[in-house]
């Protein structure tokens, strides 16, 4: 969903911690980004420049040290407690052991901007719970005790219960933290579905690029020079994401979306086929350093065919030709390791 209602918004702030001897404690200065209705946002970059102050500083468990935060065009710090608890919901990346409390009752502490001092939940607070259940499906679990849960499943519920409390904004640090790979992308895409579907606004950090790209509507990308806002596509149109590592061993591909490890050239080679075949051929041949070209007169070139259903990899050159039945055996003649 891309939307110009800007439901979030930071103007010029500078993060970090005051109070510190000798020190002005910035950490972060002159950010100014925003998150529209129905996005879900990735906040990316290196560790240590301040992606969970950041976030922090937009939930007001930290003050900016200077700058703005506006949340529906209202600045956060004339906000009531209570106020802003209806408005934005966070989850951190602490983890939750609590040997006595069940999934039922965790989700039903999103509720406590709603109920009364001795936190009593009505019907309609019962609703909210059991449908923010429905919404991450761990509804068939939620008489299970919390130390019984996997770190999906214990993820999911503090999704639940930022659900339950029925903000329009949801902030997230580093949530597919700990997590395995079909965990992590079963996590994002509720995120997505939540933002698509549930109008709402999501902003969580993450490590994981291939997953903002793939996922996100929009990219905050906090650099050392500054940090930039945009799609996916644009930021990797704009080369911004090579910048991130332009001191470093690695290279951004453009055409991939991904990072690679810069490496000494072997040589170039030829390579054409089905395009499923060239494209993971193509990932194996860089990878042991060769750069690869598709001009019919190149020195050595590789054909991918299928004979009687059987992938053949055949390499020509230098008048002899070669057959190979996998990349893996490909690879390790190139390379002369096998």
């Amino acid at each position: 969903m891309y939307s110009n209602s800007q439901i979030l918004r930071t103007e010029n702030i500078s993060i970090g911690f005051s109070g510190r001897k000798n020190s002005s404690g910035e950490i972060f200065r002159n950010i100014s980004v925003s998150a529209g209705k129905s996005e879900l946002v990735a906040l990316f970059g290196p560790n240590g420049i301040g992606k969970s102050t950041l976030l922090r500083s937009l939930v007001r468990l930290l003050s900016p040290l200077s700058g703005n935060i506006l949340l529906f065009n209202k600045d956060i710090t004339t906000l009531s407690g209570n106020d802003l608890a209806r408005m934005v919901g966070f989850v951190s990346t602490e983890t939750v052991y609590v040997n006595n409390l069940k999934v039922y009752d965790l989700v039903s502490l999103g509720r406590y901007p709603y109920t009364n001092w001795m936190g009593r939940l009505l019907p309609g607070d019962r609703e909210k719970v059991e449908d923010a259940m429905n919404m991450v499906g761990i509804s068939s679990m939620k008489h299970r005790y919390i130390n019984q849960l996997s770190d999906g499943e214990r993820q999911r519920t503090m999704i639940a219960r930022t659900l339950a409390q029925d903000t329009n904004i949801i902030v997230l640090d580093e949530p597919t933290a700990f997590l395995d790979l079909p965990n992590k992308y079963e996590v994002i895409h509720l995120l997505h579905k939540l933002a698509s579907e549930r109008s709402r606004t999501i902003v969580f950090s993450t490590h994981d690029l291939n997953i903002a790209i793939q996922e996100a509507d929009k990219i905050w990308l906090m650099l050392p020079d500054g940090i930039y806002q945009g799609s996916p596509e644009d930021l990797i149109l704009e080369g911004s994401f090579g910048k991130m590592f332009q001191h470093t061993n690695l290279l951004f591909n453009t055409s991939r979306g991904d990072f690679r490890v810069k490496r000494k050239p072997r040589g170039s080679i030829g390579l054409r086929g089905p395009k499923t075949e060239v494209r993971w051929t193509r990932n194996a041949l860089e990878r042991i350093g060769y750069q690869v070209v598709h001009q019919k007169e190149e020195k050595t070139m590789i054909t991918i065919n299928d004979e009687s259903g059987k992938r053949i990899w055949e390499m020509t050159g230098k008048g002899e030709t070669k057959i190979f039945y996998s990349v893996y055996a490909l690879c390790g003649f190139l390379t002369g390791n096998i």
